[in-house]
């Protein structure tokens, strides 16, 4: 609300995503903090990361660009915190069938360079991300529209220069078909992917991508790659969601355990998780301006099918592996009790979550798994990697799953450490992943086919380890194509119960923010997504 609004990856032992407006609730109010009069142009930062690409909406697929984009740039819906659908950029969101919708624009928008935000501002710049040569990480999320095979066809050569289902009515106006009726398209108009683009971005895109001219409720500073990326109120703002502070600066930080020394310090202002050193101490160090709360994410462990050793795989070795893993152990002492063990594939608080989805897989039973494994034909050169990025609190608790499945099952087991979570995801995208890697997914629209389709679809843009099944994909298909809301969110709920039989993933927990901010800034919350809701902190003169 997104991962998202986009398709996010989780760069930390936690999250960060997108709905600027949706938030869920907090153990605390999000309003404590040192008394004192508020500054409504001040300033403040926030912890974060190196994005690994360009800063294009439809480019990113991590939490470190998505925090970012979020502030930059505004779509046309977004969703409260009990997952109902709210307008921002859209005056109105209509269809009678769930094929063809007509989205009406509010009037007096304007980018951050005072063009005009048109239905065209849409319709092109959709057009833009779905074609292969621009190369745009998240384009698949464009197919469901009709149009997107001749544009970007899996063989051959282009057929069509735009989506023949994106249609300009007037300036207010367009409407979307899509190739097939779906019942929940309208929450993926959530996701960042969907931006609008001024004029200026096509005369140079790899320009736009480092000075990025937005709709939101932020505008374009400056970026110093590696260390810091500075965004401004943008007056001329008149979504929802308007800064209640001057600006942000997002800080690099290369390990946690610095950015909470310098919370502690003075020298950071808002946080998104912490590293497991601090968990034992940031209560009792922090006080009210700790924070402790649920979201929509999810830990899993994802398998490199396109490598040797996982290639035509029996999937009872990995169920085998998945329950060589004793969950509760490791989240009550290396997590501090910060997560909690996943017993299926969706996060919980998105529509279609269902407990034990997995079955006996998620628990921890050593004979057994030693007995799948060996059913599975064993684990090809009885060793495996699990790739991780360095810079996000991991390789405590990836280091106490190895130990518990060399334990369990005599399997040898190491971390690959990489050493920021841009390299990590550059690792996947280039398929170099030598046997397993971490990876954590956080909702961007919510709904369950965002962490089954999005994920494990043969062609989505998340399946980054190559998972490809036939009879999945006829499931997802079947889901996407019911007649109402309610009915695909049951067929997705059977997909993730089929899910145990193929094993695209190990599934091993849910997370929750823990973090903390500092004495400066006041109204500081957090979204269904885990990302600190920025344009609503408040700087203390």
């Amino acid at each position: 609300m997104r991962g998202a609004k986009s398709a996010k990856w989780v760069a930390g032992a936690a999250i960060i995503a997108l709905a600027a407006t949706a938030c869920g609730g907090s153990d605390n109010d999000g309003d404590k903090g040192s008394a004192g009069a508020v500054d409504p142009n001040g300033t403040f930062s926030v912890e974060t990361g190196e994005p690994q690409n360009p800063l294009q909406p439809a480019n990113t697929m991590e939490s470190n660009g998505s925090i970012v984009l979020s502030t930059l740039f505004s779509q046309l819906v977004d969703y409260d915190a009990k997952g109902n659908i709210t307008m921002v950029n859209a005056q109105s969101v209509d269809t009678k069938d769930n094929k063809t919708f007509t989205v009406k624009l509010k009037s007096g928008w304007k980018f951050h360079d005072g063009t005009p935000v048109t239905a065209e501002s849409y319709v092109k710049a959709w057009n833009w991300a779905a074609k292969p040569e621009n190369k745009q990480t998240n384009s698949f999320w464009f197919s469901d529209i009709k149009g997107y095979d001749d544009v970007a066809p899996a063989k051959g050569k282009a057929k069509a220069d735009s989506m023949s289902g994106l249609k300009v009515v007037d300036d207010s106006t367009f409407t979307i078909e899509l190739s097939k009726a779906m019942p929940y398209f309208v929450y993926k108009l959530g996701y960042e992917v969907f931006s609008p683009l001024p004029e200026s971005f096509y005369k140079d895109p790899k320009a736009a991508g480092q000075k990025p001219v937005g709709n939101g409720p932020y505008k374009f500073v400056s970026w110093q790659h590696k260390k810091e990326i500075k965004v401004t109120k943008f007056d001329g703002y008149t979504g929802p969601n308007k800064a209640k502070n001057g600006g942000v600066t997002f800080k690099n930080y290369t390990n946690l355990e610095t950015a909470y020394d310098d919370l502690k310090s003075g020298n950071v202002d808002v946080l998104r998780q912490l590293a497991p050193r601090d968990l034992p101490v940031y209560k009792q160090d922090l006080g009210d301006r700790a924070v402790d709360q649920s979201y929509s994410a999810i830990q899993t462990i994802a398998v490199a099918f396109y490598t040797k050793q996982w290639k035509g795989i029996d999937p009872k070795v990995i169920q085998g592996l998945s329950m060589a893993i004793d969950r509760d152990t490791i989240t009550k002492t290396v997590l501090q009790g910060t997560r909690e063990p996943a017993t299926g594939w969706v996060a919980k608080g998105v529509l279609g979550y269902q407990p034990d989805a997995a079955g006996d897989v998620t628990k921890y039973d050593p004979a057994k798994a030693k007995a799948l494994i060996k059913e599975g034909g064993g684990v090809p050169g009885n060793k495996i990697s699990i790739q991780y990025n360095a810079d996000g609190g991991h390789k405590e608790w990836v280091d106490a799953v190895c130990g518990s499945i060399k334990k369990a099952v005599g399997v040898t087991c190491v971390g690959d450490s990489k050493a920021d979570f841009q390299a990590d995801t550059n690792a996947r995208d280039a398929k170099e992943v030598k046997s397993l890697y971490r990876s954590g997914w956080v909702l961007d629209y919510p709904f369950n086919a965002n962490f089954i389709r999005d994920l494990f679809g043969t062609k989505s843009d998340g399946n980054q380890g190559g998972f490809s099944n036939k009879k999945v994909d006829e499931l997802i298909a079947d889901a996407d194509s019911a007649a109402t809301l309610e009915e695909s969110e049951k067929k997705y709920q059977e997909v993730e119960k089929q899910l145990v039989n193929y094993m695209p993933t190990i599934p091993l927990w849910y997370y929750k923010v823990n973090a903390g901010y500092s004495d400066r800034v006041t109204g500081v919350k957090y979204a269904q997504d885990g990302d600190p809701i920025l344009d609503g902190v408040q700087v203390h003169k």
